[in-house]
């Protein structure tokens, strides 16, 4: 039972550690996929609200042209962002963020099409009021994925405009609006010019730029600042807002968060590695009777030594196993009950089975050590 006990302990030490690995592991996936889905993955850039006398200047069509043109640029597009209402056959209306994007809205941000199509060049130009819309507001409002081809009021100032469903989008994992839907709406794409028109706005929000693979985010961004001073004469006009620094900055904040939960369940393993001490205590002072038989006919101490010391070694084995694989199978259903794609971190498997067997062979080196230097006329004189 004492050995039961222990091997229980080792078992939830080492299934803690890599449940809280995997936890990690797929959760900063889903995080940085969900926010490259929202266009968190390159560079904005917008105006410097900041600078008195220049509030007026805004981003406009020759901006984006420019934009385009710089080294090492490979995709901008126009973004524009508004928080509304809309609703459908009826239903009450919900929250929702629109965001006016172009044809080329795939190049920049990672948009996974499900049914439809994306917005195309004749959108653009003829201002369509047409729309793409995500899964969760699909589901909330039709509750199933596909609605093409539905019709779905946007309030857009104090009138209200309807627009056709032309694609249902997949944005990322779908994570951060099933962990804080109650802050972050639905999510809805249409034609920029569309917004703009219905919006009365000729400007843009921002710019989303997507800069050449291995390349240096923050230098791009810096030589398109510069290139907008020149090109428009003001100087300290525009920002550019690093995103990919801030995906960076959270996925920081994740992986400390994982090592002080590692932390938490190194010491569980830790509190389990020492109860093999005491385990094989216990069992070296009921079995010293049973030593003193095995060297009076001959036993060494080197085998007395062994015998103890694999005995705890075994102990730490197959707790590790039963961990490993109670771990692996929890983290396996639960990646499939939320529907993310399962991470295992094989390093941190391999360090909690190699902590645990080197805990039992350290923690079993001193009751195997006091077993084996008992003298077989003390041993056996022990009732």
């Amino acid at each position: 039972m004492r050995s039961a006990l222990t091997i229980t302990g080792i078992a939830i030490g080492v299934a803690s550690v890599i449940l809280i690995s995997s936890i990690s592991e797929c959760g900063t996936t889903a995080v940085n996929t969900e926010m490259d889905s929202l266009g968190l993955g390159g560079l904005t850039i917008s105006v410097n609200s900041s600078i008195g006398g220049q509030n007026s200047h805004v981003l406009t069509e020759d901006e984006l042209n420019t934009i385009r043109n710089v080294q090492h640029v490979q995709q901008a597009m126009p973004l524009l962002m508004q928080n509304t209402k809309v609703n459908s056959h009826g239903t009450q209306q919900l929250d929702a963020l629109v965001w006016g994007i172009d044809s080329k809205a795939n190049q920049v941000i990672s948009l996974q099409v499900l049914y439809g199509r994306m917005l195309n060049n004749v959108d653009i130009k003829s201002y369509s009021n047409v729309c793409m819309v995500d899964q969760t507001f699909a589901q909330n409002v039709y509750h199933r994925d596909n609605i093409v081809g539905k019709k779905i009021s946007i309030l857009c100032g104090n009138m209200e405009e309807e627009f056709e469903v032309v694609g249902v989008i997949k944005t990322g994992s779908g994570l951060l609006q099933n962990l804080i839907g109650d802050y972050i709406p639905n999510f809805l794409y249409v034609p920029y010019t569309t917004l703009q028109s219905v919006t009365g706005k000729n400007s843009f929000d921002q710019i989303a730029v997507r800069v050449e693979d291995n390349y240096d985010v923050d230098e791009a961004g810096q030589s398109i600042v510069s290139t907008l001073s020149n090109t428009t004469g003001i100087s300290d006009g525009f920002l550019a807002n690093n995103l990919v620094k801030q995906k960076d900055g959270l996925k920081s904040i994740l992986n400390t968060v994982t090592v002080v939960l590692s932390a938490v369940g190194a010491i569980s393993l830790l509190v389990a590695s020492l109860s093999i001490m005491t385990v094989m205590m216990v069992s070296v002072n009921e079995r010293t009777r049973e030593i003193g038989i095995k060297k009076s006919i001959g036993a060494r101490r080197s085998t007395i030594l062994c015998e103890f010391l694999l005995e705890a070694i075994f102990i730490s084995l197959i707790g590790c196993l039963i961990g490993v694989v109670v771990g692996i199978g929890i983290s396996f259903f639960g990646a499939s009950y939320v529907n993310i794609s399962l991470q295992l971190r094989k390093d941190i498997i391999l360090l909690a089975v190699g902590f645990s067997l080197l805990s039992g062979i350290i923690f079993g080196v001193y009751p195997a050590a006091k077993a084996s230097r008992l003298k077989p006329v003390d041993a056996l004189r022990i009732e």
